[in-house]
């Protein structure tokens, strides 16, 4: 872990648990603007600390939440990772943390997230939709049923997602209800309130990018003002250079152009 990394435990305003959390804060910094970078699928707060360039050269502060752990049937608390409303209030509460022993501009907070950390980004998005200044997720699973049935059925994602869930779509309306739940095209009226950028390869064999487009076409139709969409020529990747190139837009308050799949 880099030395300009600090671990914070929160706790959780939720069910009381103790929740790590890595931040770098500039030296010297005053008022500086927040970046928020959720980790990916399979791994933990420890897999975006690469980020870190970009908020250093910028000024800014970086955290990086653990929301309960990996999507894993090998994380203990699988069921309260992936989307959940414990996962999601670890990242707000951490956030709330941040913002009340540093000093924090609480009016440039922005979020970004690739692949698992891109589902997690809308999920926060439409659980807090004007808490962050802008939101980037990087090719991500907006339907978890979707996802399961149509596309890795059968593979160890599939398994993943069981495991957060309870079991596989349709077992029962329980589970039934927890797909819908963790999934963020449940949200499109909260999604309407965002400043959103959403990003896909057409290339993802993982995520295949049907999923942002079903997704963008939705808000799309409900007449979304700060939506802003790409379907780029790539595969399941995310690229937080340009992620925190439209931030330095909207903290520079520039004219971004909108873009279409």
């Amino acid at each position: 872990m880099s030395d300009n990394f600090k671990e914070i435990e929160v706790i959780s305003s939720l069910d009381g648990s103790s929740e790590k959390n890595l931040l770098y804060y500039p030296e010297n910094g005053k008022n500086v603007p927040l970046a928020v970078v959720l980790h990916t699928w399979s791994f933990d707060r420890n897999n975006q600390r690469a980020v870190e360039i970009f908020c250093r050269e910028r000024g800014w502060a970086l955290l990086l939440p653990e929301f309960r752990g990996p999507n894993l049937p090998t994380n203990p608390r699988a069921t309260q990772a992936c989307g959940s409303k414990l996962a999601r209030q670890d990242v707000i509460d951490a956030v709330e943390f941040v913002c009340a022993n540093y000093s924090i501009d609480r009016g440039n907070i922005f979020l970004a997230g690739g692949s698992g950390g891109g589902h997690m980004a809308l999920m926060m998005a439409a659980y807090r939709p004007q808490f962050w200044r802008g939101v980037c997720a990087w090719c991500p699973i907006t339907d978890l049923a979707l996802w399961h049935n149509s596309y890795v059925k059968g593979t160890g994602y599939a398994v993943h997602v069981e495991a957060c869930c309870g079991g596989a779509p349709g077992e029962s309306a329980e589970i039934n209800q927890e797909y819908i739940e963790r999934s963020p095209v449940s949200y499109l009226n909260e999604l309407m309130n965002a400043n959103l950028y959403i990003r896909h390869g057409r290339g993802d064999s993982v995520v295949p990018y049907i999923h942002t487009l079903n997704l963008a076409l939705k808000l799309e139709e409900m007449r979304h003002k700060k939506l802003f969409f790409e379907i780029f020529d790539g595969g399941h990747e995310a690229r937080h250079d340009l992620s925190f190139r439209w931030f330095d837009a909207l903290y520079n308050a520039v004219e971004t152009q909108k873009l279409t799949g």
